[in-house]
């Protein structure tokens, strides 16, 4: 059996958000730190780091959501490609996400990137998730 590290990234940012905390760490994947550096550029998360713990050879991913006061901006994270069925679309197909407030992240031939930027370059893709 294999882990899903995207969800399991997810799923730990939902529940950090809903706890009031505002700092996670989750193993490292590549795509992991590609997702959170997508979020970062649109105002999610602040902070993304690539590390290792002290007598530990495995890389860990730190990820600091961003904040808006009090509260963090990040309400809700939903995996939509899971490895038991995949989403694709074409960049036509993208439809914003709460009326823009939100982010649709994509795995491109490009590179993981969200649907705004992705519909302006015409690449569709793989649909990871979507986070408002």
């Amino acid at each position: 059996m294999s882990v899903d590290r995207i969800s399991n990234m997810i799923s730990t940012m939902k529940n950090v958000s809903m706890s009031g905390r505002e700092v996670l760490e989750v193993p490292y994947s590549l795509e992991c730190e590609s997702i959170a550096k997508v979020l970062k550029e649109k105002g999610f998360v602040d902070e993304v780091k690539v590390f290792k713990k002290e007598g530990s050879s495995a890389k860990m991913l730190k990820i600091k959501l961003s904040k808006d006061g009090s509260t963090i901006k990040l309400s809700e994270a939903r995996r939509i490609s899971k490895p038991g069925r995949r989403v694709y679309k074409g960049y036509q197909e993208f439809k914003p996400v709460l009326q823009g407030l939100g982010v649709l992240v994509v795995s491109t031939s490009r590179g993981i990137m969200d649907a705004q930027e992705a519909k302006k370059k015409k690449l569709g893709g793989e649909v990871i998730c979507e986070v408002y």
